[in-house]
Formats: C-alpha cells, sequence, structure tokens
C-alpha cells in the first residue's frame, strides 16, 4: 500500500530555481506518493498524509506567524512533520547562532539588535575594525533584505536602513571579503551523513550567492578534512537529529566560520548530485528520529 508525503511548497516558484522534483522517483520506488503542497494552501486535510517533509517554502520569512500556524496545524495531526516544528522554531530566527557559538562553534562575529539606532550602526564599523558590514534580518531568506553598508557612504542609505529595520530585529556582521574571493561552501547531510559539498560564488559585482541572485554553484568532489570536520561538529551539536540539514561555511583568516545551519527549507541541490536524491529518499524512508 502506497504512502502519502506532502512537499511543502509555496504558490509561485516561477523566481526560484528548485530540484525537489528529482526526489519523487525515488521516494515512489520506495512506495511514497508524494503530492506538491502549498503553505498557503486553504483547508488542506494533513491526516491524510503519513509525512509531511517542508521543502521550498521560500516566502515564510513574510508571514513567519502564519506560517508557523500551519506547521503546527500539521504537528497536531496525524501527519510527520520534517523538520520537527521545535527545530523550525529554534532556526527561524539567526540568534539560533548565539547557541552554536556558545558550543565553541565560532560564527561569524555578529552584533544583534532588537530596534533600529543608526549611532549603534555607525559604532559596528569601529567595534569590527571593518569598513564594509553585512546587516539582515534575524527573520529572513533568500537574502531578503540584506545589504552591505560602507563606512563612507552609509548615510547614503540611511532611510533605505530605517524603512527595513525599523520593525524587524537585525544582525550586524563584518563584510567577509572572501565571499566573492572563494566562496560560501555548503554541506548537505541527511540524517547524520555527509550527502555532497558545493561551493557557492556571487556573479561579478554581487556578494550573494544564491541562484537567484546569479550566483555560480560548483561541486566539491574531495572536499577538505577540515571543512568537513567542521560541518559534522556543527551536526552533532544541533538540538536534536534533523532529517535535513545544510551547514553554509565560509573561510576567514583564521579558518573556517558557521554563516548559517539551514533546517528549515533549505535547497538541497539535488541537482549537484546524481545519488543525492536516492540517497534522501533512503534516509527518510528509514527515519526513526
Amino acid at each position: 500500500m502506497k504512502k502519502k508525503c506532502a512537499l511543502l511548497t509555496m504558490n509561485d516558484l516561477s523566481n526560484f530555481e528548485c530540484y525537489d522534483n528529482l526526489i519523487t522517483g525515488p521516494l515512489k520506488d520506495l512506495g511514497w506518493d508524494c503530492d506538491f503542497v502549498s503553505w498557503e494552501s486553504k483547508m488542506i486535510d494533513w491526516d491524510q498524509y503519513k509525512s509531511v517533509i517542508i521543502r521550498s517554502t521560500w516566502n515564510y520569512q513574510e508571514k513567519y506567524e502564519d506560517f508557523i500556524k500551519v506547521l503546527n496545524d500539521i504537528n497536531i495531526s496525524n501527519a510527520s512533520l520534517y523538520n520537527p516544528i521545535d527545530i523550525v522554531e529554534w532556526n527561524i530566527n539567526k540568534q539560533y547562532l548565539k547557541d552554536l557559538e556558545e558550543k565553541k562553534i565560532p560564527i561569524v562575529p555578529s552584533h544583534w539588535f532588537k530596534s533600529f539606532n543608526f549611532k549603534e550602526i555607525l559604532k559596528s564599523f569601529s567595534n569590527f575594525d571593518s569598513k564594509k558590514l553585512i546587516i539582515k534580518p534575524c527573520i529572513s531568506a533568500n537574502a531578503d533584505f540584506t545589504y552591505v553598508i560602507e563606512q563612507h557612504s552609509v548615510t547614503n542609505i540611511l532611510n533605505n536602513l530605517e524603512d527595513s529595520f525599523k520593525n524587524k530585529e537585525f544582525v550586524i556582521q563584518p563584510f567577509i571579503e572572501n565571499v566573492i574571493k572563494e566562496g560560501e561552501y555548503s554541506l548537505i547531510f541527511f540524517g547524520e551523513i555527509l550527502s555532497h559539498v558545493l561551493l557557492k560564488t556571487p556573479k561579478i559585482g554581487d556578494f550573494r550567492v544564491q541562484e537567484e541572485h546569479g550566483g555560480v554553484l560548483k561541486s566539491i568532489l574531495k572536499p577538505e578534512k577540515g571543512l568537513i570536520k567542521f560541518g559534522f561538529n556543527v551536526i552533532k551539536n544541533l538540538p536534536k537529529k534533523c532529517l535535513y540539514s545544510r551547514v553554509d561555511i565560509i573561510r576567514d583568516n583564521n579558518g573556517f566560520l558557521l554563516m548559517e545551519v539551514e533546517l528549515i527549507e533549505p535547497s538541497l541541490f539535488f541537482n549537484m548530485n546524481s545519488k543525492s536524491a536516492g540517497n534522501f529518499a533512503k534516509v527518510f524512508n528509514n527515519w526513526d528520529g
């Protein structure tokens, strides 16, 4: 008898690159019928599904309270939610990085703000000893409302910054130039198994590595041992086991730094590794986490 699985998505993916269609075949081979279901849909009977996997819900940050309500509806249904709701609630605000830093995982240096204060933003240049900073919301995706601000010109975009962050918690970090020179590594894990590694680099003149912003992806077939060790250290320090995780890492002059660990709706880049979709299906089918 076929088991039903919902792959949670959004109404309109036309502006995004999504590869989740690659897992439906391997899941079907293991006895799963998969439906793509928008989290924005109304009156869904979640009890009809044995499992719901959060996948391409890439607009949740625009109305994250509604998103969490939908996940809670799924959580109280007969369906099993992956990743689980408590992990989503932990991971949805970038301040989770504080928890990992307390566990001795090096993160990109960060200052956290609850409200907009331009004087405090200006102090960050000297506090980080950097003439270029990144500012982004604590709840965000796809580099939305992410700015590079430079000391000599920050006053020119004061109005934009105030409009973007007056009602949002946000974080300021020094701009790590290596995101342009080398790129950002993504380590894809299914359970505690490393599936594949890729390097994401921005297009010329940009700092954003997402494909939607022109970023370029490259498979890393022989990742260095230090990178793999760093990724596994992040995975073992998560609050609980996750069906899927993406660990985003950058290198600075002193070694590797954690940028993000994505546990809600990361692209898992099934297109970058021919075995990854099948391996994901096998881990999911046997999952007891």
